[in-house]
């Protein structure tokens, strides 16, 4: 099913500061697949769990390809402490995914195999915006919500300065 296209200019819901997490993989030898498929659906397994309780903190998340062998994702979260309850909780995939692949790493199983990697950000209120033109609710706006672009201004710097207060600030 596809999202239908909300017409005309938007912009994110977002309101405070904004987390987001990089999130990926990239395959080094097509051919060692028994080393980077576990790495692969591991991601969709930890997904499926974070949909399944939003008091997790997961707010959306785009998956994406970046070439045959490149794949991560975009995840939006309510805070970095939620982001690191989940990454460090016992009970939880990602835990369990890490120790199973430390335990390879350090028994030089998956070593240049498969690589891994993430970048976390915690971006102020003030230090961003979106535009979003005849397009569904995509990327922030998909896990903030959607509003008509003249909320919080027409023009990008008025975008990002605006406070969650409802106030633009003024240049200067």
């Amino acid at each position: 099913m596809f999202a239908k296209p909300v017409p005309g200019l938007t912009t994110a819901a977002a309101e405070g500061d904004v987390v987001v997490l990089l999130i990926g993989m990239r395959i080094n030898h097509f051919w060692a697949v028994h080393h980077w498929w576990p790495v692969l659906i591991a991601m969709p397994r930890m997904l499926r769990e974070l949909q399944k309780d939003k008091s997790r903190g997961l707010l959306g998340h785009v998956m994406l390809t970046a070439s045959p062998r490149t794949y991560y994702v975009v995840q939006y979260w309510e805070s970095k402490e939620k982001l690191y309850s989940y990454a460090h909780s016992p009970d939880m995939s990602h835990h369990k995914a890490w120790a199973i692949i430390n335990r390879k790493e350090r028994a030089g199983k998956i070593r240049q195999h498969v690589g891994r990697w993430h970048e976390a950000y915690v971006v102020p209120e003030g230090s961003y915006e979106s535009i979003y033109a005849d397009m569904p609710a995509f990327g922030l706006a998909a896990a903030y919500g959607v509003l008509p672009v003249e909320k919080r201004g027409r023009r990008a710097q008025d975008r990002f300065r605006y406070r969650s207060a409802g106030a633009v600030e003024e240049a200067g």
